[in-house]
């Protein structure tokens, strides 16, 4: 992964906090950071969803920081954000069942987290502050692809604190002057994604089925679809972003591969790249859920020149080999 730079200036001279960089998200930009001769990488993370596992590898690089803390704390963020250039803001409480289940713990992170982050990295005066957006953003909107202008109400808690995210963000960009841009992922899968605990994400739970020859819970009938996401497009949207210059004022952009693809069509898909043919058992919907997602990517393109380098396909090749390189890692 990561043979292609998305990014054409020196990175030695730069430094960059991702918080959650001890998460999935996170730690990838990490790796590519550091790959690229990044001055100074620093994680922020209070270790509540990320692990030191992700991060592991990298604690003999000399460009590598860590600061073990909460977002939750504003003299914490204020410290992380000390000598830093650029900001990827990844850290949150993912998930739209944890959300039903904890309304509270996700909004005292992802909102009140999320404008401690905002407030401090403001008063740093950091060249760029970049964040995880969400297209749960979009909620019961019917249309297809998904556009950034056109959203419906939240169907959980989970999208309501990313929408308040969006709203802080462009409120702080016309009373501040401080531009920031938000980048709605959609189902972003990839290497260091936790397939364990109850609210793990679809992919990394199929594949270790398929690396256990179990058959799948799918969710409802499996004709649910989504645009699923390789991490390392969502990387390269970090990166793109972070650097880009020609931002003047507040921005949110889809995040995906601009492909549809159902539940049942994933396993398929997952179950070929494993060699086996064994049906998914079927159960309940989740509450909270939209039932079609796909993204417009043309506004990215337009505005930080994003381009998704790994279809669907090719990303659970390179997710299904890293599991299964990886199964101690993943199952601590």
């Amino acid at each position: 992964m990561y043979s292609t730079p998305y990014h054409t200036t020196d990175l030695s001279q730069s430094s960059f906090l991702i918080t959650g960089g001890a998460g999935f998200i996170g730690s990838n930009i990490v790796e590519y950071l550091l790959k690229y001769g990044a001055g100074k990488v620093r994680v922020l993370d209070n270790f509540s969803t990320g692990s030191y596992v992700n991060i592991e590898e990298f604690k003999n690089n000399p460009a590598f920081e860590l600061l073990e803390g909460d977002i939750r704390d504003l003299e914490t963020c204020r410290r992380a954000l000390e000598g830093i250039d650029y900001v990827s803001h990844q850290a949150a409480l993912g998930s739209v069942p944890r959300s039903i289940n904890d309304p509270i713990n996700s909004n005292d992170v992802n909102v009140s987290g999320f404008l401690n982050m905002l407030v401090a990295a403001r008063d740093a005066t950091v060249k760029s502050f970049i964040y995880a957006a969400s297209s749960s953003t979009y909620g019961d909107h019917p249309g297809l692809p998904k556009m950034e202008d056109k959203i419906g109400s939240p169907l959980s808690p989970y999208a309501v604190t990313k929408f308040v995210n969006e709203l802080y963000a462009k409120v702080f960009s016309k009373t501040y002057d401080f531009h920031t841009i938000g980048l709605r992922y959609f189902n972003v899968f990839g290497p260091k994604q936790n397939p364990k605990g109850p609210y793990a994400a679809v992919i990394p739970l199929f594949i270790e089925a398929a690396l256990d020859n179990k058959a799948p819970y799918i969710n409802g009938d499996g004709e649910t679809s989504r645009d699923f996401t390789f991490v390392e497009n969502a990387v390269q949207a970090n990166v793109r972003a972070m650097l880009t210059t020609s931002v003047n004022k507040h921005e949110v952009v889809n995040i995906a591969f601009g492909e549809r693809t159902t539940l049942n069509q994933l396993w398929n898909r997952i179950a070929d790249i494993a060699g086996i043919s064994l049906s998914p058992e079927y159960r309940e919907e989740r509450k909270g859920d939209v039932r079609h997602s796909l993204a417009d990517i043309n506004k990215a393109n337009a505005l930080i020149g994003y381009k998704p380098a790994y279809s669907v396909l090719e990303g659970l090749s390179i997710a299904y080999n890293w599991y299964k390189e990886n199964t101690v890692k993943v199952s601590l």
